[in-house]
């Protein structure tokens, strides 16, 4: 019996922790949280305007404050969870989500509402990369592959269903909350979450923990900055003085950031962002990937929600409705997504990218064709095909990008990852928003929305071509 104890007390500090189905169903749940926030105020944003008296530069700041915050503190917020344990700074992320998202609900004028998403957003910083990494230290082989296909699942649909589920809450006006309840509804789910997380999420850290890297922090976070708070707020201020300034600064601090890493490596300390993973081919080549999906994606569902309430004059709930095909669809060829890796390989996002094209088309013709008469049956062909492309696309590439992060790395690798994706979800709300605004007094909307989705193709025939570039299998 003593011998039975020691021997145990002897391995299980070397034990490989795992992470059991109610633990993988937990943290998908805290992946879910931050990316529904960040598209659930699109539909909202117009009562919100209303009720606070807020104009177009106050209400792109509720949208870009948690987007900025959120995309700047990622990566620090993944090496922390290397260097202190990732699920404590799940359970702390998620509880700060969850204080955060009460504080938006609770807002009483427009600019504390500014404050508490920013806040938010740093929240969902140091939750959202504890996911990943726990996935990688706590999971192998075709658990691995399992797990991973359900996050980019979770992922892609989460994007889809934030929209539909603020839609649904802004217009059910739940005790009269109105507004508030797409952030009050938070409140019980994170409060569930911590319960699940206490009993199911096993702790993870790395063996060999890398120290914080102050200088590359400081540089990212500036590198981050100087681009998209000018492109986020520049077309709702007038581009004013300081949006230029920033922009020309953004070069300059982008070089010094990696001035100061690759310097950092060299003299054996641990950058924020170490050379030697940019060096993998697939992380590599995987982020340069994610860029364009993840702008034409969160672009879309922007222009979408303005275009058919401002446009098409439909309400919260038939504009959210109206992406429920692309929701589902989604969902149920992104199940099928393992299989058909393990037999066609990685041509799968290729083919991906393809059905996603023909599908932004059909929206496309149809919105010429029928406008302004839009809603689910007119959408549901383009939006369909295009959900089942996206499918075969990002939770695949998930997968291909961390496919070679050691474990002992995971936490920077996922903050990377996600600090890619979303830096790319703010760009592209930035960007083909901004298009579609400006085009808009000149063309009307129904010309504004056939534009701006072809220059979407243009971007998903982009990401068909680097797709080519992946490789063929996933180790």
């Amino acid at each position: 019996m003593t011998e039975t104890l020691s021997s145990r007390t002897v391995r299980s500090p070397l034990a490989t922790p795992s992470l059991g189905g109610l633990g993988l169903f937990t943290v998908l749940l805290g992946a879910a949280l931050p990316l529904i926030d960040f598209f659930i105020v699109n539909v909202a944003l117009p009562t919100i305007g209303g009720d606070l008296h807020a104009g177009e530069p106050v209400l792109e700041l509720v949208v870009s404050g948690y987007g900025l915050s959120y995309a700047v503190l990622l990566v620090l917020g993944g090496r922390l969870g290397d260097l202190f344990g990732r699920r404590e700074f799940f359970l702390g992320g998620m509880a700060a989500f969850g204080i955060t998202s009460l504080a938006c609900g609770l807002a009483p004028n427009a600019w504390t509402l500014v404050v508490a998403r920013a806040a938010q957003g740093a929240a969902a910083a140091a939750m959202l990369p504890q996911v990943l990494a726990t996935i990688q230290a706590a999971t192998s082989g075709q658990r691995r592959a399992r797990a991973m296909g359900l996050y980019g699942a979770t992922a892609g649909l989460s994007m889809v269903a934030g929209q539909i589920l603020g839609g649904v809450l802004v217009a059910a006006d739940i005790a009269g909350t109105g507004w508030r309840s797409v952030f009050l509804v938070n409140v019980p789910v994170v409060a569930v979450g911590l319960v699940l997380a206490a009993r199911a999420v096993p702790e993870t850290r790395s063996r060999h923990p890398e120290p914080v890297d102050g200088p590359g922090t400081v540089l990212l976070a500036a590198s981050l900055l100087t681009l998209l708070a000018p492109l986020t707020e520049g077309r709702a201020t007038g581009w004013p003085l300081w949006t230029w300034l920033s922009l020309a600064a953004f070069p300059f601090a982008a070089w010094a950031f990696h001035a100061v890493e690759r310097r950092a490596d060299r003299q054996g300390r641990t950058p924020l962002v170490p050379p030697s993973l940019l060096a993998l081919t697939s992380l590599r080549r995987g982020l340069v990937m994610l860029v364009p999906f993840s702008i034409g994606f969160s672009g879309f569902m922007f222009v979408i929600a303005v275009a058919l309430q401002r446009g098409a004059g439909l309400g919260p709930v038939p504009a959210g409705l109206a992406l429920t095909p692309m929701a589902l669809a989604f969902f149920v060829v992104s199940l099928c997504g393992p299989r058909l890796v393990g037999r066609f390989g990685t041509r799968v996002v290729t083919a991906g990218g393809l059905i996603q094209a023909v599908g932004v088309a059909l929206m496309a013709l149809t919105a010429w064709r029928s406008w302004p008469d839009l809603g689910v049956l007119e959408l549901l062909p383009g939006a369909a095909v295009a959900g089942a492309g996206q499918a075969l696309q990002l939770p695949i590439l998930l997968r291909i990008t961390l496919s070679e992060v050691p474990p002992a790395r995971a936490g920077v690798g996922s903050g990377l990852v996600i600090t890619t994706q979303q830096s790319a979800l703010a760009l592209g709300v930035a960007t083909l928003g901004s298009l579609f605004l400006s085009l808009v007094p000149g063309s009307g909307m129904r010309g504004a929305l056939v534009t701006t989705l072809l220059v979407q193709l243009a971007g998903i025939a982009l990401t068909v071509a680097l797709s080519l570039r992946l490789p063929r299998t996933i180790g």
